[in-house]
């Protein structure tokens, strides 16, 4: 049997668009010991690829991070399954707030060294005394407590739409630069409450450990992060800290928690939080572009990506040979990074 997927990305947008299966968006992760992830990986991937299940799965030696969408028709033989191995039985599944079921295209499961990039030699520290779980009535609780720091380990692009309440958001573009980047931050608080939180914990699993053995007291981190603090905030009836949306890693982009749109088009400074890529294919930058923008700019994010994305496919390819799409890429972060809105609005105007 092929462990892989051989159709084209255009092909498979379509037939998620087109099928009429009902889905279940789920995340979950667990930090345990796998001796032979590249086994797992492919028996998991033929296990799943049977169920018709789609999604994004990282598998390295410490454990296993996925984010999937699972037919609903398969969704208990689905758990069954994965309880039936005892390293990820009992597993929390986090189940997404707005949901489609057109969250994924296509299964992909990778053997990576780790299960979330982080840059951190896990033999320098203590990986497992990690900081205390709170639940969300908890989490909200202890915000309310005098000289506690709320830390956001996500993203600067995923905080920039959505955040709790008076949080630290770094300006980062990845997790592995977060880290020293709060550390230096918080280097003279480490007898303040802290607490951390991310998009479904996996982040603070690593980072809340790591804070501990730097010398941080107390250390909390929102059990089953964003995900989940929406799920028992709506269950409990308790009030929303977090506004705004809950930037997630798939096709939906993001999940709305709360009506408040707390960010602007990088290109006009318009209220909007809708995050989309450049249409050209040679920089596909992430960045927020609303509807007036969009069409003005044929979904690009600058005159020059808009003209290369008006040519003809093959003079597409000609200008990108030679050429990897990451050192592109890189071309286009470092010229907009810097000050995105303002850049990109200048060469708007």
């Amino acid at each position: 049997m092929l462990l892989q997927n051989r159709v084209n990305k255009k092909e498979l947008k379509k037939r998620i668009q087109e099928e009429t299966v009902n889905r279940v968006t789920v995340s979950f992760y667990r930090y345990v010991i796998i001796d032979k992830p590249q086994e797992l990986r492919d028996n998991l991937f033929e296990q799943w690829n049977s169920l018709n299940i789609l999604g994004r799965i990282y598998i390295a030696r410490e454990g296993i991070n996925a984010q999937m969408c699972v037919p609903k028709e398969n969704w208990e033989l689905f758990k069954k399954d994965l309880d039936a191995d005892f390293r990820f039985a009992n597993m929390p599944y986090k189940i997404a707030v707005e949901d489609d079921g057109k969250s994924f295209y296509k299964l992909t499961i990778k053997v990576r060294h780790k299960i979330v990039a982080d840059g951190l030699d896990d033999n320098a520290f203590d990986v497992t005394n990690v900081g205390k779980h709170l639940t969300a009535k908890e989490f909200n609780d202890a915000m309310e407590i005098p000289d506690t720091i709320v830390v956001d380990m996500r993203n600067h692009y995923e905080s920039e739409v959505g955040r709790f309440t008076g949080a630290l958001c770094p300006d980062a573009d990845t997790f592995r630069e977060e880290l020293p980047i709060v550390l230096n931050e918080l280097k003279d608080k480490k007898d303040h409450k802290i607490l951390m939180y991310c998009t479904g914990g996996v982040r603070c699993e690593k980072a809340s450990a790591y804070f501990k053995h730097h010398g941080f007291k107390d250390v909390n981190q929102l059990h089953g992060g964003i995900i989940d603090y929406v799920r028992q905030i709506k269950t409990e009836g308790l009030p929303s800290k977090f506004i705004g949306k809950n930037f997630v890693f798939d096709e939906r982009v993001g999940e709305r928690i709360t009506d408040d749109v707390i960010a602007q088009c990088h290109q006009c400074g318009k209220v909007c939080d809708t995050h989309v890529n450049c249409a050209n294919d040679d920089c596909h930058l992430l960045f927020i572009q609303c509807s007036t923008c969009a069409e003005k700019m044929s979904n690009c994010c600058t005159h020059e990506c808009m003209h290369i994305a008006a040519l003809p496919v093959e003079e597409q390819r000609t200008l990108r040979k030679g050429r990897k799409k990451e050192d592109c890429l890189s071309v286009y972060k470092s010229r907009l990074r810097p000050n995105l809105k303002d850049i990109l609005a200048t060469k708007i105007i």
